[in-house]
């Protein structure tokens, strides 16, 4: 895979890339209003006073049964009009150990997943704990393209993150896994964690 700096500045303005994906998790936002609320979640301030704090949860149950310890943590503080970018950070655990993950703001947390943005990479260290932090616009994030000759705009509101090496989820996998286009070299492995459980709210507004 390509190695990415470890902090990225990215336009939320982005080509669609098409993919496939799913994501989860409990979601706290602290906004002005305590009571500001996405779909039928409410979100009071978060302990840390993150603008919006949420777990992911296991794509699926072969990936839950694999890894049944994984833990990850997303908090974003929403910077873009002070100084022109959010700062979004990803703290997991109970991962496979020494592996490199790939990150992505996207459209639908399940497959097709929609258009995809790649924000970052995180790498875990022998215990399978793992950090990323990356600079971006994360709240307004959104891909536009052309359909039928016609532009469309596609909301990039949920994250996922995949294994960067096709064979780095092959434990979970007696065949090996799918291998899927989520990382620079257009080459990664299965999707770990998502945001779907949030549905149909979603976690970024």
């Amino acid at each position: 895979m390509k190695r990415h700096t470890p902090v990225l500045i990215a336009a939320g303005f982005a080509s669609a890339a098409l993919g496939a994906a799913a994501l989860a998790g409990p979601v706290a936002a602290s906004t002005g209003d305590t009571t500001a609320a996405l779909g039928s979640i409410s979100y009071p301030w978060d302990r840390h006073h993150h603008d919006l704090d949420f777990d992911l949860t296991p794509t699926n149950a072969a990936v839950a049964a694999c890894l049944p310890n994984a833990r990850a943590r997303v908090t974003v503080d929403l910077t873009t009009d002070k100084v022109g970018f959010d700062t979004f950070a990803i703290d997991a655990s109970g991962l496979v150990p020494n592996q490199d993950y790939t990150v992505f703001l996207l459209e639908e947390p399940g497959n097709p997943f929609g258009a995809a943005e790649y924000i970052g990479d995180f790498a875990t260290n022998g215990k399978g704990k793992g950090k990323g932090q990356f600079r971006l616009i994360v709240e307004e994030a959104f891909a536009s393209t052309l359909v039928d000759g016609n532009r469309v705009r596609a909301e990039l509101d949920h994250v996922g993150f995949w294994f960067a090496d096709p064979a780095g989820d092959d434990k979970c996998f007696a065949d090996g896994g799918p291998i899927t286009p989520f990382d620079g070299d257009d080459e990664a492995g299965t999707q770990v964690m998502n945001s779907a459980n949030i549905l149909p709210a979603a976690p970024l507004p």
